[in-house]
């Protein structure tokens, strides 16, 4: 894994975007994303560019069980307010969090990973080592599924709500078999709370758990860390 380490997470978007900028100018066309606090910068510098994604596709990585595209906390109007209604993309997919069938959810999102190979994958990184919303534990060969967040990832969560019994405690998402498909893989990770994770993934063992050891059988993954989440390596 190539590993860059920046002042701030202004500078990791920034570095994340120019990233995204090289891989479309050598034919990029299908990005996953990802959504949190971690990408914003890269967003923003995406939405102050010139660059054109009318001829994009996205697929992003996962969603809440539950909330609709309208939710304010959903992952798809989070996606609409910081990229989409900013920079238009060909095709922008989202897992349907209001599906009546997960099961068949899970099978469809599975067919559009399938459909549009993806070129380059965006990722943060949870405190206890998830990617996507694949918890500790899960398999490495999972491909999209319905995940109980653990109570770290819930927590860690609540920021965004008016209090904790409204935190989602299910979502979808995409596998880590699907996100190590990807051609290219960018991974970023900015503050204290990130160290112990980002130190694990780098220097620990492969682990089902910490889902995001695996990253280190990835032939093409650069992570991006600011000064406090690489103070423990």
């Amino acid at each position: 894994m190539d590993v860059m380490r920046v002042k701030n997470a202004d500078e990791g978007g920034k570095k994340a975007f120019e990233i995204l900028k090289e891989g479309i100018a050598n034919g990029a066309n299908t990005f996953g994303l990802a959504t949190g606090s971690t990408p914003e910068t890269m967003y923003s510098y995406m939405v102050a560019s010139d660059v054109d994604f009318s001829d994009k596709v996205s697929v992003n990585l996962d969603e809440y069980v539950g909330l609709d595209g309208n939710d304010e906390q959903s992952y798809r109007y989070f996606m609409d307010q910081h990229l989409f209604n900013h920079k238009p993309f060909k095709k922008t997919y989202v897992p349907n969090g209001k599906a009546t069938d997960l099961d068949a959810e899970c099978q469809r999102y599975d067919g559009v990973i399938a459909d549009n190979p993806i070129d380059i994958q965006v990722l943060g990184i949870g405190q206890n080592g998830h990617i996507g919303f694949n918890e500790p534990g899960t398999s490495f060969d999972a491909t999209t599924h319905v995940v109980e967040l653990t109570d770290s990832t819930v927590n860690a969560n609540k920021r965004y709500f008016d209090k904790i019994e409204d935190v989602p405690t299910r979502a979808l998402t995409m596998g880590i078999q699907s996100i190590m498909k990807s051609k290219k893989i960018i991974l970023m990770a900015f503050g204290k709370a990130k160290a112990d994770a980002v130190k694990s993934m780098l220097e620990g063992e492969v682990t089902e758990n910490l889902p995001a050891s695996v990253l280190q059988n990835h032939g093409d993954v650069v992570v991006i860390l600011d000064e406090d989440a690489a103070s423990k390596l």
